[in-house]
């Protein structure tokens, strides 16, 4: 239930619990406690008792031994001489029983500072009810928290039969949500638990890469040059050094040279940053996996990355299937593989190796592409690709073989000049994994970052600089290496059913609130 009804004015209800504030500290109580010492969740008491229950250790009453739990008052009903009330922790709800004759007439006529939202401890002995809903008669309880903003709790009704709770109402308005996420996380279990599912996906991450015996590292968030991707930087300033600083876009650079130094197997779950557009599949701010493995190429990273997508499955959903949107997509090794090249020439009809630039531009502009000023050809291939063949990756597939432009930190492909050893990973329509042959040479990176230098000269602001560092790192010498990105959010998507990159990530950026 609610405390807030629709006709209410919200400055009324304000005023109201700050008068109630005052009432509280009038009795003599603490109404923002330092500590409170819980003997139990809600969801261990109530399985605590039912355990007691089937083992015929209640008392001849039907009480188990006392309780003393934690939570925030979310369900209030004001019996006369008694009330029923729901606690919610971060495990789940259990339900309250205040007696006047129990607890005493001055605690129970001091109920009446409670509202809806409050934080409260309340001790007691359980039992049944006639209903059948396992509860706490309570002996005592003291205030927590008072709060002074109702959370929008929804009206809610349970099933009788199946115990099926359905909300009607409350904070339905999503942007809010992501605005005041704390009390879009109070008022719905649903958006917690994809949240401690994303936690675990990570644990997961980690555990499978710490058991192939690579190594987490940490590297620069801060950067003096920015690099490792094709996209527009942050840029800050560092007063003291007066330089100008860029936040990372990718911490590939920096993991690649920590291969130089003699880590073969090192990985980072980092933060990064892209001056980018938002979308459905885009923040600013995101998470990325990367790792990098001595004496390896992109087909020994293709397998590495099934057995890892299999080994999450395993162990967060308990099964090899994805369910997402309306589709059930199996998840079977191996994943099937197509060439990029000849998927879009197919889809365009068209070889697109034998396609101008002119040609491409003009099949872009027809298919009214945005953001085209200063594309070269890989960005064009990449843009019409992403028209024209990622929608239909639902299951898992691995588009191989990008084009030279595309790829300025691949090998070359061994069979094809114009191609490198370079994979993507698709699930669901989007883009998850992204994995290279490493590019090694210091003379073809060179000439490479100076080919991206030539496209920013033409106005493509998210070709990448020339680091001369990098190359001065790759001159010393690194080992044949096989790389790949992955982003967490999107894994994360998937794997929970989401849609929007912001349903996974707690706080995602806004525009500023008017």
């Amino acid at each position: 239930m609610s405390d807030i009804e629709p006709t209410e004015d919200l400055s009324q209800i304000l005023r109201h619990r700050r008068e109630k504030l005052e009432e509280v500290v009038k009795r003599g109580m603490q109404p923002f406690a330092y500590n409170y010492s819980a003997t139990s969740s809600t969801i261990a008491a109530i399985e605590g008792f039912e355990a007691a229950e089937a083992g015929g250790t209640l008392d001849e009453e039907g009480y188990s031994e006392p309780v003393q739990i934690g939570g925030r008052l979310v369900g209030w009903r004001d019996m006369g001489r008694s009330v029923f009330a729901h606690v919610e922790d971060g495990q789940g709800r259990i339900q309250l029983y205040f007696r006047n004759s129990v607890v005493g007439e001055s605690s129970f006529e001091a109920l009446s500072v409670l509202d809806v939202s409050d934080w409260i401890g309340a001790e007691g002995r359980m039992f049944r009810t006639r209903t059948g809903e396992v509860t706490i008669q309570v002996e005592g309880w003291i205030l927590l928290t008072k709060s002074l903003r109702p959370l929008p709790f929804g009206k809610v009704e349970t099933d009788a039969q199946t115990g099926e709770r359905t909300v009607y109402g409350g904070f339905q308005d999503q942007e809010a949500r992501y605005r005041q996420r704390y009390a879009d996380l109070a008022v719905h279990p649903d958006v917690r638990e994809v949240f401690r599912t994303r936690a675990k996906v990570i644990t997961e991450l980690r555990r499978f890469l710490d058991a192939e015996g690579f190594l987490e590292v940490e590297t620069p968030v801060l950067q003096p040059l920015y690099g490792g991707a094709s996209a527009r930087p942050f840029v800050t300033h560092h007063h003291s050094l007066d330089q100008r600083m860029y936040l990372r876009i990718a911490d590939e650079l920096y993991l690649k040279r920590l291969v130089v130094g003699g880590f073969e197997r090192v990985y980072e779950i980092a933060k990064d940053f892209r001056n980018e557009g938002l979308s459905r599949v885009h923040n600013p701010e995101f998470t990325m996996l990367e790792w990098y493995q001595a004496f390896s190429d992109y087909e020994d990273q293709m397998d590495l990355v099934e057995r890892m997508l299999v080994h999450v499955l395993d162990s967060v959903v308990g099964e090899r299937v994805i369910r997402y949107g309306d589709d059930e997509i199996p998840v079977t090794m191996p994943f099937r593989r197509i060439g990029l090249v000849s998927a879009l020439s197919e889809a365009i009809g068209e070889d697109v190796h034998e396609m101008s630039l002119e040609d491409l531009m003009g099949k872009a502009q027809e298919l009214g592409i945005s953001d085209l000023e200063g594309s070269g050809r890989g960005k064009l291939i990449d843009k019409l690709f992403g028209e024209l063949v990622e929608p239909g990756l639902i299951e898992p597939t691995f588009v191989i073989d990008h084009p030279k432009e595309l790829s300025p930190l691949a090998k070359v492909h061994r069979d094809d000049d114009r191609l490198t050893e370079r994979f993507e990973m698709y699930i669901g329509g989007s883009e998850i994994f992204n994995g290279f042959s490493e590019l090694n040479d210091p003379i073809d990176q060179r000439d490479r970052f100076e080919a991206q230098a030539a496209l920013r000269d033409q106005g493509d602001e998210e070709a990448q600089q020339i680091d001369d560092d990098y190359i001065r790192a790759l001159e010393y010498g690194m080992p044949p290496t096989g790389g790949v990105g992955m982003g967490v959010d999107r894994l994360v998507m998937m794997l929970t059913g989401q849609t929007s990159i912001r349903d996974v990530i707690l706080f995602p950026i806004l525009r500023s609130e008017e």
